[in-house]
């Protein structure tokens, strides 16, 4: 299987170099939509599709919810796919909610269990 260029969508911030990440949890989303797809849980075409819709239903300007897009395509992928229930992204954000409600500045945030 020929992995396609993620450099090519557009709209990605990126550099010279490549991709570029403000926060470690975008370069983690990242790396997740290209291992799922090369665990073949979807196809490139439907990772591409998904995106431009979340990009086209909340329209980012500067660039500053690329990554929340990203975000949001991956959870309605993968809900379309079956691999994650609604129900399960609801109790996921709970927990993370509670965990960096509860977590000591400074100090990363962990779920227990993790």
């Amino acid at each position: 299987m020929t992995v396609p260029d993620p450099c090519q969508l557009p709209g990605l911030p990126q550099d010279a170099q490549g991709p570029i990440f403000a926060e470690p949890w975008q370069a983690q989303a990242f790396a997740l939509v290209l291992r799922l797809h090369a665990e073949r849980a979807f196809a490139w075409s439907e990772w591409a599709q998904a995106l431009s819709c979340e990009r086209a239903r909340e329209p980012d300007l500067d660039g500053s919810r690329y990554y929340t897009h990203w975000v949001a395509a991956l959870e309605a992928l993968l809900t379309a796919h079956g691999l994650v229930t609604e129900a399960d992204l609801a109790e996921r954000k709970k927990a993370w909610e509670h965990a960096y409600r509860h977590t000591p500045h400074g100090k990363p945030v962990e779920l227990p269990g993790q």
